[in-house]
Parts: C-alpha cells; sequence; structure tokens
C-alpha cells in the first residue's frame, strides 16, 4: 500500500464538470457588503462594543473560534463560494457516499444495547424492532452479554433483515464465531450475511493504555471478505477521542489515522486496497453544535476518499456510524438530553451519516428504561417521517457557511492526521501519550470554557431546577479504563450540586437588592442562575425596605449585591460594610470588578463560576 503522503491540503480526486449556475437573486437590488458593515458598526456602536475611533472591520467583533481555531465568520456570500465538493456518490464523496444519499431508505436506526442480561436485552431489541430500529449495536462479552448467551439476547429476532453490530473488545474472535454460528442454525447463507463484527484493537489501546495487536483482527477480516462479502470486520471509532475532551479535528484525525492503520494491516493480508476499505466502518460522534456536527461528517468522507486513492485504490465512500456525544449528556435535568440528541442527530442525518445511534436521555445515568429507548427511537421517527430529513440528498450542499466550514476543518483535520502520521501512527502516539497530552490541552480549554459559562449547559450551568427529582436506573456496570479519559462536559458542576444536595439543609446567599426592581431584576436573576448551578439557593427579597435586617433574617453568613451602576456608585460601599457588620463574611457583587473596599468578589459574564462556586460552598461549610 503507497504511504499516504505528508502534506496540509487536502486534494481533491476528479470530478464531472458542474451544471450552469442560476442567478436566484437577479430581481433584487444587490446589497453590498460595505453596506452590511455600516449597518454592524451602528448595532456595535449602540451597544458599546466599538465606539467612534474604531477603524477596523466591524464584523471582527463578531467572530467566533472553534476549539481547533476554525474562525467562523458572521457572514458567507456569494464571494465565500468552496469549489471542488463534488455531486453525491462521487469522488470526494462531501455531499454523499451514494448517489442516492438516503432518499430511498432514510438513515439506518442503530439502537445500542449494554445490559449483561440476555432475556432483559431480548426484550429491549424486540420492543425497539417493533418501535422502528433497524439494527442492532450489541455490547458482548466481558462488559456486556456473555458471549455464550448472543443465541438468547437475539431469539426470535430476524437478524436477516435486523444487521447486528458486534461490541465486544478483545472478545470479538468469540463474538464473531458465536454469530457466525447462529447464522449458520438459521439457515441464512453467508453471502447473504449483513453485520459489523466491531473489531477495534486500537480502540481498545485507547481505552485500556495497553497495546492490543492489530494482526488477528486483520486475519480475521481477511477470512470474512471471502466468505461472507457483506460483512464488516472492523470499527474505526472516534468515540475514545472525543470523550477525552478531544476537538472535532482531533477526533477526524486520529480515526483516520485508525482507519490509515486497519487499511495497511488488511493490506498485508493480501486483501486489495477497496476490498480492505470495504471492511471498515468509521464511528463518530455527533454534538448538539448541528454546524459542526454537518461538517464533520462531510469532512470525514473527503479525508478517508484522499486516503484510499493516494493508497492505490479507488477513492471510496466511508461506511459512517453516528453516535449521539455521551459527553454531552448531564445527569441532572436529563430531559434537556432529548433537545441534545434531536439536534445531533440532526446535523448527523444532514451530514450524511449512514447509520445513526441516538443515545437515551438517561444514558449517563444508568441502563435505559422503556420510555427513554422509546423517545430515542421516535427522535429518528420523526425527523425522517415527519421531517422528512432524509428527503433531499445533502441538504446543506450549496450553504456558503457550511461549504467553509466543512473545508477548513477538513484541512484542520489533515493536519492532526499527518502529524500522527509523521509521529510513526497512531499506535505509537498512543503509546507515547503524545496524542493523549494534545487531547488533554484542548480538554483544559474546554473546561475553562464551560467553568466560565462561555459554553453554556441548559439545565446545568444555565437555568438548573434545584427541585428536580433524581431519576434512578439500573447502574451501567463497570467500563474498560486505563488509557484516555472519559469526561462529561457536565461533570463539574453536578459535583458540587451533589456536595450540595447531600448537606443537612440546602445552602443559601443572600441577594442584596438595591433600588427599585426595574433597575436589579436583571442582575439578581444573574446571580440566582449562577449559585443555583452550584446547588445553592438565592435568597430574594426583592426590594426590601432594611437590607441588612433582611440579610440577619435569612439565615445565611454571604451576601450578594444586586443592582444597578448607579445604585451601585451610590450604595455599594454603605450597604456592603453594614453588611459586613451584621455578620457577613464575604459580599459579593453582580456586575464588572470596581473599587468597592467591603466587596470580596464580582459576578460577571466570563467570571470563574466554579471557583466562585467551590469558594462559596466551603465558606458555607458545606462538605
Amino acid at each position: 500500500m503507497t504511504e499516504v503522503a505528508e502534506t496540509e491540503s487536502v486534494p481533491t480526486p476528479g470530478e464531472p464538470d458542474a451544471p450552469e449556475e442560476l442567478e436566484l437573486a437577479a430581481e433584487f437590488p444587490e446589497a453590498s457588503r460595505d453596506q452590511w458593515r455600516e449597518l454592524v458598526a451602528g448595532v456595535l456602536r449602540k451597544s458599546g462594543a466599538i465606539d467612534e475611533s474604531f477603524d477596523g472591520l466591524p464584523e471582527s467583533k463578531l467572530v467566533t473560534r472553534t476549539y481547533d481555531g476554525l474562525e467562523i465568520q458572521p457572514l458567507y456570500t456569494a464571494e465565500d463560494t468552496v469549489d471542488g465538493t463534488g455531486f453525491p456518490g462521487l469522488p470526494p464523496f462531501v455531499r454523499s457516499a451514494r448517489p442516492e444519499g438516503a432518499v430511498t431508505t432514510g438513515w439506518d436506526v442503530r439502537a445500542r444495547y449494554t445490559r449483561r442480561d440476555a432475556k432483559a436485552t431480548n426484550a429491549a431489541i424486540l420492543a425497539d424492532l417493533e418501535g422502528g430500529v433497524s439494527s442492532i449495536w450489541l455490547r458482548a462479552g466481558a462488559t456486556g452479554v456473555p458471549v455464550a448467551d448472543l443465541g438468547d439476547a437475539l431469539n426470535e429476532v430476524y437478524i436477516d433483515l435486523a444487521p447486528v453490530v458486534l461490541d465486544a473488545g478483545d472478545e470479538y474472535e468469540a463474538a464473531a464465531n458465536e454469530l457466525f454460528a447462529l447464522f449458520a442454525e438459521r439457515e441464512i447463507p453467508a453471502s447473504a450475511v449483513t453485520a459489523t463484527l466491531g473489531a477495534d484493537p486500537i480502540g481498545s489501546a485507547a481505552r485500556t493504555g495497553s497495546a492490543h495487536p492489530l494482526a488477528p483482527a486483520a486475519e480475521l477480516a481477511a477470512r470474512v471478505a471471502v466468505s461472507h462479502p457483506k460483512v464488516r470486520t472492523i470499527v474505526a471509532d472516534g468515540l475514545p477521542f472525543h470523550e477525552a475532551g478531544g476537538s472535532d479535528a482531533q477526533e477526524l484525525g486520529a480515526t483516520i489515522a485508525a482507519g490509515v492503520a486497519y487499511l495497511r494491516a488488511l493490506t498485508e493480508t493480501g486483501l486489495d486496497v477497496d476490498t480492505a476499505a470495504a471492511q471498515i466502518e468509521f464511528r463518530l460522534a455527533a454534538t448538539a453544535d448541528q454546524f459542526l456536527t454537518i461538517a464533520k461528517f462531510r469532512a470525514a468522507r473527503r479525508l478517508w476518499a484522499r486516503v484510499t486513492e493516494v493508497s492505490g485504490g479507488k477513492a471510496s465512500g466511508m461506511r459512517q456510524h453516528a453516535v449521539t456525544s455521551p459527553a454531552m449528556l448531564t445527569q441532572r435535568d436529563p430531559w434537556v438530553n432529548m433537545l441534545r440528541t434531536t439536534l445531533a442527530c440532526f446535523g448527523a442525518g444532514v451530514g450524511g451519516a449512514d447509520a445513526i445511534t441516538v443515545l437515551p436521555f438517561d444514558a449517563a445515568i444508568g441502563q435505559p428504561d422503556a420510555f427513554s429507548a422509546r423517545i430515542a427511537r421516535n427522535t429518528h421517527a420523526v425527523l425522517l417521517e415527519e421531517s422528512k430529513l432524509a428527503g433531499v440528498i445533502d441538504p446543506a450542499g450549496g450553504s456558503w457557511y457550511v461549504e467553509n466550514l466543512t473545508e477548513d476543518l477538513a484541512k484542520a483535520a489533515w493536519r492532526e492526521f499527518t502529524a500522527i502520521e509523521a509521529a510513526g501512527g497512531i499506535e505509537a502516539e498512543l503509546a507515547s501519550g503524545a496524542l493523549a497530552a494534545r487531547l488533554a490541552e484542548t480538554w483544559e480549554k474546554r473546561s475553562k470554557r464551560i467553568g466560565t459559562r462561555r459554553d453554556p449547559i441548559t439545565g446545568v450551568s444555565e437555568f438548573p431546577n434545584l427541585t428536580e427529582k433524581a431519576v434512578v436506573r439500573d447502574p451501567l456496570g463497570d467500563l474498560p479504563g486505563g488509557g484516555l479519559p472519559r469526561y462529561r462536559y457536565a461533570e463539574a458542576f453536578e459535583a458540587l450540586r451533589d456536595r450540595a444536595d447531600a448537606h443537612p439543609s440546602r445552602p443559601r446567599v443572600f441577594l442584596a437588592t438595591l433600588g427599585p426592581v426595574a433597575a436589579h431584576t436583571a442582575r439578581a436573576s444573574f446571580a440566582a442562575n449562577l449559585f443555583q448551578a452550584g446547588g445553592i439557593e438565592a435568597v430574594n427579597p426583592g426590594a426590601p425596605e432594611d437590607v441588612v435586617a433582611e440579610f440577619r433574617a435569612s439565615g445565611t453568613k454571604i451576601a450578594c449585591l444586586c443592582g444597578s451602576n448607579t445604585s451601585y456608585a451610590e450604595e455599594a460601599d454603605s450597604v456592603a460594610k453594614a453588611l459586613k457588620e451584621a455578620g457577613a463574611t464575604s459580599v459579593l457583587l453582580a456586575g464588572k470588578p470596581g473599587d468597592h473596599p467591603d466587596v470580596t468578589g464580582y459576578l460577571f459574564t466570563g467570571c470563574d463560576a466554579l471557583e466562585i462556586l467551590t469558594g462559596t460552598l466551603n465558606e458555607l461549610g458545606v462538605q
């Protein structure tokens, strides 16, 4: 197999000529970018973001950046057209791996099963199949259904119609043999068998920190390619890199590098490049950031098409399995997860994923129950049947924003991939810890943004519900560890909520509101929301005549001033001093830092909420 060239660009395989362009806005007067800039500058001046002396481009104040450093502009026009996206079903497969997209069949609705009890698993599978699930992702072996019990788990399941995707860790070969025996027992011809055996030694190495040889998986794939032509043996799983806090480009680069490592191992067994590539399925995370998710799946196909082309085969489409991100799921207010997974499923579907798994909303808490499994599969049904989302091939295609984001993400992922290759490949990068270090750097940045609530988590860091009832589920069981960490974005705030809930009484902070209600409502709401994110009740008496007396009656020893800038200038110093004399150990202020000698801390947009909440709980004696 030809080695993949180290280059920053992603060359595009050949494509047919594009059709003649249509002028859709020909009858409307043309608006210039300069006119738009004038309007933007006017709004920014009113908001105070710029002043009359600002001489730069106003849109520069509206640019956002991803964790890969990609700049997302506030406006994209025809001037930002990206060439070389091709056509559906043709290289570079950005627009779809198949000419018809998912128009005729929709995507594969794939449900995950992680219980160890075969009978309970079987009941869940049968219920899901009746409700619209079309393939089965089954954990087997030490962390799932015992391999010997696969037959019981798949009892009365038409496995010739509902493909089985195994996830058996190191026991992949034993699980594969058991599944093949089941096919033979049911007299299903080998030529008709459709399944994915789930061999992923690189993913196991990432999860456990121990090397797992590729040769046995490659040899199994070589045998399967001959005996069962519709079966895939290998999975290149990006979830370990995603759950370790990685960015989209890091996840893509590492997953493509894993695919290349498998491609080398497979061709060493004698398989040609095209047959070897057909043995690999790629698994990627889909998040609630719908546009980055759309771009991720489109970019991934372009990357893999380039890899297979320079490896000596045909530029081939990538078989993609999207999984709604486990990292974005919350244990607190888990109902919001329904919205997150709907957005993620939408993004993966628009991005052209072949199979999509919507994790149930309670997946971060424990084993899903019948209700959460039903909601998960009905998420697909609404998007496919009611929204007709698969009725258009590449619905995001032609969007100047999506095309640019796809292009930029593909280049960033290619840089990550070639860096891994230059360092000796994905196995070497895992063994040396270099990849783990880069993922940790991204997680540190992500953690900071989560902690300062610049990356808000609805129901946890924003708009928490202190009176919610805990959702109780059967435990998930232990998963392999020792390698890359598994993070959930909400876990730091949820740990504070756990501390507060375990305290004999609800910890409280007094909101010392200054001035009329209209003057303090916004900042009082802001402060209350922040404190509640740590499980701390914000006592808000409204507009009391005697703030100090109300504080004494509140039973707490921490106060937070909430008012307008005018009221702060007139009253903050005297009220803060009086509150301290009344027994307040700390007096905070909701607003930007200023010169107030008796104020001990400030709450403002972008402040370190986790640090403030941790200090507040400590001061209140919450262990």
